[in-house]
């Protein structure tokens, strides 16, 4: 059944802190250099920026193991970057050339990774859901113990299609962790005028789903949650919802100008909030890194995008003949 907010914390070293920093910081400046990139006019169509939820995927990534799955939306580069795809690759795929993971063809919104048990952004609202119901029915018919992570946000919790889906996984049983991520406006309009019941995780009771609320700026917070819904899966006990409390700094998109929040709300979560400042904190209090240390990072963070972007640009525009490749009937 479904149980409090969640507030523990994992005692985490030095060397995890610094990996949990460098890998917000990649989803970071590789989100802030697509903005440029679309700006430029060099991606076209949809594009989603993951600018202030870093927190959510790099802390359930740590609480994964090789082998899991993970399925979200179409707000999917930071979840890329975080189960370990090539940024080159990814940013390629943004800007629709050949070295892209899905040759140039899906764009923004749809990738896909075998290797890394990726399997897409998707550009219907909460269509994911079912899908990874479907992934983790698979590993238990398997008997492998793997576990799905189903990302979707607040807007995608109010459709059909989940509450059939949340039936379903508890029915069978399934090693699922449903991770809604919760970014408090949806498309444009707020939680408060969306829903009645805003706390998302209760209405997992209503299928006796087990569950719990979990700060999304907070990377430790989200990993110690993680770590112990993928346990109650792993366990055989089902599914498990995961309510993450986070907050983009962005618009939905990058054509969305979010006229419907004020600046001082956004700069007030920026300046308080933040989670690669939490962490950076933690590290320079606790002497784990210096100033010049953490520099260093961010230089090699921007290096990596930056080759990223020049790979994107150089890579050539897919072939007409791909048209009629990788398609299925």
């Amino acid at each position: 059944m479904a149980t409090r907010k969640s507030a523990a914390k994992p005692n985490v070293s030095a060397e995890e802190l610094l990996t949990y920093y460098r890998e917000m910081l990649l989803i970071r400046r590789f989100e802030e250099k697509a903005g440029q990139l679309y700006g430029m006019g060099l991606i076209g169509g949809f594009c989603h920026l993951y600018i202030g939820q870093e927190a959510v995927v790099v802390g359930l990534e740590a609480a994964a193991e090789e082998g899991d799955k993970r399925v979200t939306s179409y707000r999917d580069h930071g979840h890329m970057l975080a189960c370990g795809m090539d940024p080159k690759g990814v940013m390629a795929e943004l800007t629709g050339r050949e070295g892209g993971y899905s040759k140039g063809k899906g764009g923004s919104m749809h990738m896909f990774s075998k290797e890394k048990h990726f399997y897409g952004g998707h550009g219907i609202v909460g269509a994911q859901v079912p899908i990874g119901a479907g992934l983790a029915f698979s590993d238990k018919y398997k008997g492998n113990g793997r576990v799905t992570f189903v990302y979707f946000g607040d807007g995608a919790a109010n459709q059909g299609q989940v509450a059939e889906t949340y039936n379903m996984a508890q029915l069978w049983e399934l090693p699922v962790v449903f991770v809604i991520e919760n970014n408090q406006y949806a498309m444009g309009t707020s939680v408060q005028r969306a829903t009645k019941s805003p706390d998302f995780w209760e209405r997992g009771a209503a299928y006796g789903i087990a569950g719990e609320m979990v700060d999304g700026m907070d990377v430790l917070a989200v990993k110690a949650a993680g770590e112990k819904a993928v346990a109650h899966c792993r366990a055989g006990k089902g599914p498990y919802i995961l309510e993450v409390k986070t907050y983009r700094y962005r618009g939905h998109s990058m054509s969305d100008p979010a006229k419907y929040r004020t600046r001082e709300e956004v700069q007030k979560m920026r300046e308080e909030r933040d989670a690669i400042e939490h962490v950076r904190q933690l590290l320079l209090t606790g002497k784990h890194a210096s100033e010049d240390d953490l520099k260093a990072i961010d230089k090699e963070i921007k290096d990596i995008v930056n080759a990223a972007a020049e790979f994107s640009k150089e890579s050539p525009e897919p072939d007409v003949s791909e048209l009629w490749t990788d398609i299925y009937a």
